[in-house]
């Protein structure tokens, strides 16, 4: 299966339900006052956000339509384009790439978004592209989520750098990365466990470390992907707030889209925060993590070709 038909495939839920949506709504060969506010409002409810769907019924508002062209198909096109201009920039497929110095990335989000699972799969891909990869298990509150990531090392073959259940997180990391310069490899990858953004004690220790790694490397983390899940809804704004106060977020992973009606979430996102998007989780499979590329993205959510 292509790059693009798990794109399409994975998003199906959330196309079926927006293509649906909007043919409901135009039924005319025109549209006109009424069927623009329609459209914003059913925009919203796909959580697409007021700001990108107010900016989508102006584009939509000022276009003159061809009467003898499917009026939903033109309108596919707005959307599309209108897409991928927005999320074109987010693009950053460089962060799989060799790099020339140890790259250490902190995973972190709110329980239950799949962040372990997401380590594993980016491991993979990173290895794929010739890199030498190092996983750090600094979720100890959980000895699950040690033995799940140990699971994943053993699957990819990896190396991974962990510790006992309640030792200190913070210890592990540096330890990852002190083995990781030492012995020359590309990425490490530091799993952190799940923390409720307005816990702040649990922030103040996600905090902790970010800052014990910049005692071997000042430039560490050198990236902060803050892992979503797509059914959480406009509650994943939130998080974005909550922890790029406490380490500014490079790149963010949004899981579980193949599992919900309103994708538009990532739109939502894009505007707001201009963060780049790293991958997007469409199935429970270990090749279900794809790279994001805006066009595949764009084509997908609308189910066009």
């Amino acid at each position: 299966m292509g790059i693009f038909d798990k794109f399409k495939k994975g998003f199906q839920k959330s196309a079926s339900a927006f293509s649906s949506g909007l043919k409901e709504i135009i039924i005319k060969k025109e549209i006109d006052d009424e069927n623009l506010n329609k459209i914003e409002e059913f925009l919203i409810e796909s959580d697409v956000g007021i700001e990108a769907a107010s900016e989508i019924k102006e584009i939509i508002s000022t276009k003159k339509v061809d009467p003898k062209k499917n009026l939903s198909q033109e309108i596919n096109v707005i959307l599309k384009e209108y897409i991928v201009s927005l999320m074109k920039p987010l693009e950053n497929d460089t962060f799989f790439m060799k790099k020339e110095k140890l790259n250490a990335t902190l995973v972190s989000g709110v329980n239950g978004v799949g962040k372990t699972t997401s380590v594993g799969k980016i491991g993979k891909i990173l290895k794929t592209n010739g890199n030498k990869v190092m996983f750090a298990a600094s979720d100890t509150f959980r000895a699950a989520a040690i033995e799940q990531l140990e699971n994943w090392a053993n699957k990819i073959n990896v190396h991974i750098t962990k510790s006992s259940q309640g030792s200190d997180p913070a210890s592990v990391a540096y330890k990852a990365i002190e083995e990781s310069i030492k012995n020359k490899f590309d990425h490490v990858l530091i799993d952190t466990a799940g923390r409720l953004q307005n816990r702040k004690n649990l922030m103040e220790e996600y905090k902790k470390i970010a800052n014990v790694t910049k005692k071997i490397d000042p430039d560490a983390p050198h990236d902060v992907i803050l892992v979503l899940d797509a059914t959480s809804g406009q509650n994943i704004i939130n998080q974005v707030e909550e922890f790029n106060k406490i380490i500014p977020i490079t790149g963010i992973i949004m899981t579980k889209l193949d599992g919900t009606a309103k994708g538009g979430i990532l739109l939502a996102l894009a505007k707001k925060y201009k963060l780049p998007i790293i991958a997007l989780g469409l199935g429970e499979k270990e090749d279900d993590l794809q790279i994001f590329k805006a066009e595949k993205f764009a084509k997908a959510f609308i189910q066009t070709s």
